[in-house]
């Protein structure tokens, strides 16, 4: 009898301290948790764009010609971007010279790259089964991600810059 009494016990014990172990926050700490987070989050971010989608984006001049895409971005420890890595010229990364800016060289535009033709940038034609169809590309005023950036310059004087190797900054 004393043992079932002792195992009764020590059995409560360890599932009672399990329960007696779990109490409420303190108010204060509660109301810490709950400031942390702004009420609507969601209005905390519009307006920024995603970095993985500024990766390929185009880079134009200010005459609306083609220099190259965005590589890199360079970012120091306290998350500020330092430079920007441009591949100019090259096709499908093959002969590709990579230099690297600032990012105040840079001017992201959201609209689509304006054309001298009577086409616009934002319509593109397929073709299938012989006939055209139009279709019109219309973009989110906030999708991440800018349409282009423009820089100074043509490729002749870019592709004169000193070229961007990861290795001399090992």
């Amino acid at each position: 009898m004393k043992s079932f009494l002792a195992v009764a016990l020590l059995g409560t014990a360890v599932i009672g301290g399990a329960a007696f172990a779990q109490s409420t926050q303190p108010a204060d700490r509660a109301a810490q948790a709950a400031t942390v987070q702004p009420a609507d989050a969601k209005m905390a971010l519009k307006g920024n764009w995603r970095a993985s989608k500024l990766m390929g984006l185009n880079v134009y001049n200010e005459a609306n010609e083609k220099l190259g895409d965005i590589n890199e971005l360079l970012v120091d420890k306290s998350g500020k971007i330092n430079a920007v890595v441009i591949g100019i010229g090259g096709f499908l990364g093959m002969g590709e010279h990579d230099i690297a800016v600032s990012i105040d060289k840079l001017k992201f535009v959201e609209e689509p790259v304006r054309t001298n033709s009577a086409s616009t940038s934002a319509t593109s034609r397929d073709t299938t089964t012989g006939a055209a169809s139009t279709t019109t590309t219309t973009r989110n005023a906030n999708d991440w991600v800018p349409d282009h950036a423009v820089m100074s310059g043509n490729k002749e004087q870019l592709k004169a810059l000193p070229q961007f190797k990861y290795s001399d900054y090992n």
